[in-house]
């Protein structure tokens, strides 16, 4: 009986100690993976940027150079480039073994904004996010109250300006509006269309494409099944 229990009593301390070295070499991994620079940041590769440089970027994102690759937040590296005022949007991740790829999108302007005291652009957010010395080539200026991304005017004149057609989207010099459904575009010719809210865009663009085989200085698309010349 004895010569029968010993090798089990062996084989029963190696299965523990194989239990033991595979418990030991796990811990190990992962302190490797997680305390160690072993598998550490070693580079930032940015992508997509125009007006902003990738340096820039990689300093609002301040990357711990040599942290863990598993223990950085890539979540807080993004809100941290999203404060840039140019940034719209970010998309942070991991490029194993070492490499942090941060790849942004930058605000487009629609508009410019003239508070009196300088110009600013303006996104389709209604998100101002840089000021320029003097009127840009090529985009129109919002003649409004105030500009703000919360600002119901703001939102509809800047939506408008997304759907004006293409055509005549580059003849606008000037967009205003006192409430969201007065939305009005001054042509660089002076002639003025009166497009009124941000709703039926493809309706109205159809009836303005044909109001304006029309002579006319105005016109009034804003109720787009009763447009008006004059």
């Amino acid at each position: 009986m004895r010569t029968g229990t010993q090798p089990s009593r062996s084989k029963a301390m190696r299965r523990r100690w194989i239990a033991v070295l595979s418990v030991l070499t796990v811990l190990g991994l992962a302190y490797v993976l997680l305390f160690t620079s072993l598998l550490g940041v070693r580079s930032v590769e940015v992508h997509g940027t125009g007006d902003l440089t990738a340096e820039q970027v990689r300093q609002a994102a301040d990357v711990p150079h040599h942290r863990a690759m598993l223990r950085l937040d890539t979540g807080e590296i993004r809100d941290r480039v999203t404060r840039l005022p140019r940034v719209a949007e970010v998309e942070v991740s991991r490029s194993w073994p070492s490499t942090i790829e941060i790849t942004v999108t930058e605000r487009t302007a629609v508009g410019f904004f003239d508070t009196g005291a300088e110009l600013r652009l303006v996104d389709g957010d209604g998100v101002v996010f840089r000021t320029v010395p003097e009127p840009p080539s090529g985009l129109p200026e919002l003649k409004l109250a105030r500009v703000a991304p919360d600002d119901p005017v703001t939102r509809a004149v800047t939506a408008v300006l997304g759907q004006f057609p293409p055509p005549l989207r580059e003849r606008v010099v000037s967009v205003g509006a006192n409430t969201p459904a007065s939305v009005e575009l001054t042509l660089a010719d002076g002639k003025i269309v009166r497009w009124g809210d941000a709703e039926q865009p493809e309706r109205k663009a159809k009836v303005l494409a044909a109001l304006m085989t029309r002579e006319g200085t105005t016109y009034d698309v804003s109720s787009p099944e009763l447009p008006t010349v004059s």
